[in-house]
C-alpha cells in the first residue's frame, strides 16, 4: 500500500515549474505540455540501464533524462495550474514504478482535473487490464507505454530484469483494448540499433496504431550507459524522416531500402520527400498532439535532435546537408 506522502508532493519538470510560476527560470522555449512526475521517496523499481531513477542508478533522483524535476508540494502545484493552465495544451503525467502507483496516478489525475480540463495522458509500465480501466475511468484521455528498444535483444540488455519484450506486448494489447488508438510509445535512437531495425520498428507501431515518440539517447552520470556516446546526428535525422513519412502514410519500411543497415532510400520519389523536408516538420519533437517537449534530450546550445518547434531556414538547410552526408 503506497503512503499518504506520496500523494502530497508531486515532481515538476522545470520548465513547467518556471511557467506555473512554481520557481524562477529563464525558458529558451516554453513546454507547451505541462509535465508531473509521480513523487516516491525512492528509486524506481524498474532497472532500465539509461535512467536516473532506476533501482541501480547512482544519479540523482531529481532528474530523468536530462531535465530536473523539483518535488513541490501538490495543493500548491495544482493552484497555480488553475491558474495558468491556459499556457499548456496538455498534461502529461509520467510514473516511476514502485507499490501502489496506481492509485497514486488516479488520485493524481482526478485531482488535475478538478482544476482543469486539458486532455491527461499517462506515461508508466506495463499494467494489468483493470489498473488501465482504473486510468480510464478517472479521465485519462492518453496511455503510454514505453519500449525504449527498437529490438527484443537490445530490450533484454537495456531495460532490466523487472521487465520483458513478451510483457511489454501483452501490456500494449490490453492499453490498445482500453484506450484504442489513444496509445503511445517511446523508443530511443543511440542503443545499438541499426536504422533498419528502428525503421521497422516505427513500421510495426504504426500498423497496430500506436503514436511513436523517437527520442535520442542521453548519457546521465550515475547510471550504467553514461559513457555511451548519442547517436550520430546525422542518423537520427534520417530516423526523424523515416518516422514521419510513415506516420503519415507518406512511405512504408518494406518500401525504404537499406545498406548495411542505413538507410539509403525513403521510398518516395525526390520532389515529394524535398517538400517534406522543406516543411520542417519531421524534425520537431515526436508523440502526443500539444507536447513539444523542449531540451528534453539536448542542451539548448545543441546540437539539437528533437525541436521544439519548427526549425528555421538556417536549420533547414543544415538538417538538408545532415541527410546528404555520406556518413
Amino acid at each position: 500500500m503506497y503512503e499518504l506522502q506520496n500523494l502530497n508532493k508531486v515532481r515538476v519538470a522545470f520548465g513547467t515549474g518556471v511557467l506555473l510560476e512554481l520557481w524562477r527560470g529563464k525558458l529558451v522555449e516554453p513546454p507547451t505540455t505541462a509535465h508531473f512526475l509521480t513523487y516516491f521517496d525512492g528509486r524506481c523499481r524498474g532497472n532500465c540501464r539509461f535512467c536516473p531513477q532506476a533501482r541501480e542508478s547512482t544519479a540523482d533522483l531529481e532528474m530523468l533524462s536530462r531535465v530536473i524535476w523539483p518535488k513541490f508540494d501538490l495543493e500548491a502545484v495544482l493552484a497555480a495550474l488553475k491558474e495558468k493552465s491556459d499556457k499548456f495544451k496538455r498534461i502529461c503525467i509520467q510514473a516511476v514504478n514502485f507499490p501502489g502507483v496506481v492509485g497514486v496516478v488516479c488520485e493524481l489525475v482526478s485531482r488535475v482535473r478538478e482544476v482543469c480540463d486539458l486532455p491527461v495522458s499517462v506515461s508508466c509500465q506495463p499494467l494489468m487490464h483493470e489498473d488501465l480501466r482504473r486510468l480510464a475511468s478517472v479521465g485519462v484521455e492518453r496511455i503510454g507505454l514505453a519500449f525504449d528498444a527498437a529490438t527484443e535483444e537490445i530490450f533484454s540488455r537495456v531495460k532490466g530484469s523487472e521487465y520483458s519484450w513478451e510483457g511489454h506486448m501483452a501490456a500494449l494489447k490490453d492499453a490498445k483494448a482500453v484506450f484504442g488508438d489513444k496509445v503511445s510509445t517511446h523508443l530511443i535512437a543511440g542503443l545499438g540499433e541499426t536504422e533498419e531495425e528502428m525503421v521497422r520498428s516505427f513500421q510495426f507501431f504504426h500498423d497496430n496504431r500506436v503514436t511513436v515518440a523517437l527520442f535520442a539517447f542521453t548519457p546521465i552520470p550515475g547510471t550504467p550507459l553514461s559513457k555511451q556516446p548519442r547517436p550520430e546526428i546525422a542518423s537520427y535525422r534520417r530516423l526523424q524522416l523515416a518516422r514521419f513519412l510513415i506516420a503519415n502514410n507518406l512511405s512504408k519500411a518494406e518500401d525504404m531500402s537499406f545498406e548495411g543497415g542505413r538507410i539509403s532510400n525513403f521510398g518516395l520519389d525526390e520532389e515529394s520527400l524535398e517538400k517534406v523536408i522543406d516543411s520542417g516538420d519531421p524534425f520537431v519533437t515526436s508523440g502526443c498532439n500539444g507536447c513539444n517537449r523542449p531540451f528534453y534530450n539536448e542542451s539548448p546550445r545543441g546540437p539539437i535532435f528533437n525541436y521544439p518547434r519548427k526549425p528555421g531556414r538556417r536549420d533547414i538547410e543544415e538538417i538538408k546537408k545532415l541527410l546528404r552526408s555520406p556518413d
